[in-house]
């Protein structure tokens, strides 16, 4: 069972939230672990370490077997990461971390958060967006964490509108997804989709158009019951190892699935991520509909 400390809280400036910059999940994971570590009264500085412990990123849906190799990497690749933040009529371009360091026989990672960011990450007293480190426990698409965090700001309210055009600079789209169905079905539903399984609130949507062209998305959100935050997280399919190993090859090669590939990551690498989740309980139930696509036979198929 995963236990998340309720101190676990994560607080960000809102115009780190709505920055341009783009982050891996796991990349993702990481900074929000080592956010969690700042004390909310403590003084900060750019000399503190926070360290980050492979336990850390488990609790956030990284399989055991591959943990500190996921940590260990995505720290590296955080390292030459950058965020570009609008601060009045000023554009400006920071790294998120200055150092890191590596502790392998204890499973610990340590990061320097940079002088520039951590006047938006630390002491916030107004203009922030607070939630918890489990309410993302489960998600491996970085725009899921992403889009969670967008909404976030506005729970008291539950609707957001966001322009597409906002939605393509924040996430750093380029030129990638030029089509909106194209968008819609490996951005936006897919965030979507991991936030109303994964996550403490349900969301749906709505496409608005300027003449012909859609150009807006209103989201509207609410608070899941209890009962249904049970539900969600109760049904675990079990599999033979040779199921496991068969439908794991058949999903790394579903176009639907291509998304959890991590830059040029090799067939045979997504394969065995996508086995690996196949035996976690937090994360297998996001392949589903997918494994009933391939073949194989749920309880309710």
């Amino acid at each position: 069972m995963i236990v998340f400390n309720k101190k676990d809280l994560i607080i960000k400036s809102n115009q780190v939230i709505e920055a341009s910059y783009q982050l891996s999940a796991t990349e993702q994971r990481i900074v929000l672990a080592a956010i969690s570590k700042i004390g909310r009264d403590a003084k900060v500085t750019d000399e503190e370490i926070y360290r980050v412990t492979v336990e850390d990123i488990k609790k956030l849906g990284i399989h055991e077997k591959t943990a500190y190799r996921d940590l260990k990497e995505g720290v590296n690749r955080l390292y030459d990461r950058s965020i570009n933040l609008a601060i009045d009529e000023e554009s400006i371009k920071m790294r998120w971390v200055q150092s890191i360091r590596f502790l392998e026989s204890r499973g610990v990672i340590g990061i320097r958060f940079t002088k520039e960011i951590l006047p938006f990450i630390s002491n916030l007293s107004r203009e922030f967006t607070k939630y918890f480190l489990s309410d993302i426990s489960g998600m491996n698409s970085a725009y899921a964490i992403r889009f969670y965090e967008l909404l976030s700001q506005y729970r008291s309210i539950g609707k957001r509108e966001i322009a597409v055009d906002d939605i393509r600079k924040m996430l750093e789209l380029g030129k990638r997804y030029p089509l909106f169905a194209d968008l819609k079905r490996w951005v936006i539903d897919t965030a979507i989709d991991q936030i109303n399984q994964h996550s403490p609130i349900h969301v749906t949507y709505e496409q608005k158009k300027t003449g012909r062209k859609i150009t807006h998305i209103l989201f509207s959100f609410k608070q899941k019951e209890i009962k249904e935050l049970d539900q969600s997280k109760s049904t675990f399919l079990k599999m033979s190892d040779a199921q496991i190993n068969m439908f794991g090859n058949q999903l790394a090669q579903l176009p639907d699935l291509a998304y959890l590939a991590v830059g040029n990551e090799s067939y045979e690498a997504l394969a065995s991520r996508i086995k690996d989740m196949l035996r976690d309980q937090s994360k297998q139930k996001q392949f589903t509909p997918y494994l009933e696509q391939v073949g194989f036979k749920t309880s309710k198929s």
